[in-house]
């Protein structure tokens, strides 16, 4: 049987417009694993995952980008400096929402960057908060524009995020960057969605673009609902005296006891 080998960059640009594919953001190990098995073939992580020695044993074959916000690194030196250690443990390449200047200088170090534009939650003050960018012709401009730069800068992807389908299915028309989109429909050549919000655990606000596969979250709140029954009942237990009951105490020989308690009465007796 053939192993299933892990996507490269070249990979990547052959397929680009011949094949979807398929990525989640993941936070923990069983996450990773998971995805693996499902068959999900592009990961984004957090940066300690990358440097977590069990990570590529979960996921041997994700084609896989850590992410940080560029306020959390610093500046292109600091940035490049990141890019190198997660290149080391293993990424296939790195998420820079920095500027371009640190988009250029990792890949002049040969380190895959992927950019971002359209809604870029840490840039969303510049777009007008969290809403769709590219609705207007001048918005729609803007993201073309944030495209060509991260190009020209060496980027080979950039996430597109809620950005309107039509827009996208232009500019993958006029650009050979690989499109993650994220909310930003089938013209992307990656479609790319967070783990928390297909498996339903994310109790707060859900993006239009998310679907939901799961409910975890009502999972959980059984689990709790569990969690405090048993709580509660061992509580009810220990004030009436109930636990621990004889089958949870270790036991011990009575001759042994009896000599134990005599070899106390002399210690407590007073010396002669």
């Amino acid at each position: 049987m053939t192993m299933a080998k892990r996507p490269t960059i070249h990979d990547l640009r052959t397929m680009r417009g011949k094949h979807q594919y398929a990525m989640l953001r993941v936070e923990t190990l069983e996450e990773a694993e998971a995805a693996e098995r499902a068959g999900v073939e592009m990961l984004s992580v957090p940066p300690s995952m990358i440097l977590d020695p069990n990570f590529r044993d979960a996921a041997p074959t994700a084609f896989c980008f850590p992410g940080d916000n560029f306020f959390n690194i610093g500046g292109p030196e600091k940035m490049l400096e990141w890019a190198l250690n997660m290149y080391k443990h293993g990424a296939d390449a790195v998420y820079c929402s920095g500027s371009l200047a640190a988009v250029r200088l990792l890949s002049e170090h040969a380190i895959p960057v992927c950019g971002h534009v359209g809604l870029i939650p840490s840039k969303a003050t510049w777009t007008g908060g969290f809403k769709a960018v590219g609705k207007t012709l001048e918005s729609a401009q803007l993201v073309w524009n944030q495209c060509k730069a991260l190009e020209e800068a060496g980027a080979f992807a950039v996430e597109i995020e809620v950005v309107p389908a039509s827009v996208t299915d232009a500019i993958a028309e006029h650009s050979d960057l690989f499109l993650i989109s994220m909310g930003a429909g089938s013209g992307g050549h990656a479609q790319y969605l967070f783990t928390d919000d297909i498996l339903g655990q994310n109790t707060g606000h859900v993006p239009r673009h998310a679907k939901i596969y799961a409910n975890f979250a009502a999972e959980y709140a059984r689990l709790q609902e569990l969690r405090i029954k048993a709580m509660r009942d061992y509580v009810t237990d220990v004030h009436e005296g109930l636990y621990p009951a004889p089958q949870y105490c270790v036991g011990s020989d009575p001759e042994v006891v009896a000599a134990f308690r005599s070899w106390l009465a002399d210690q407590d007796a007073p010396a002669s």
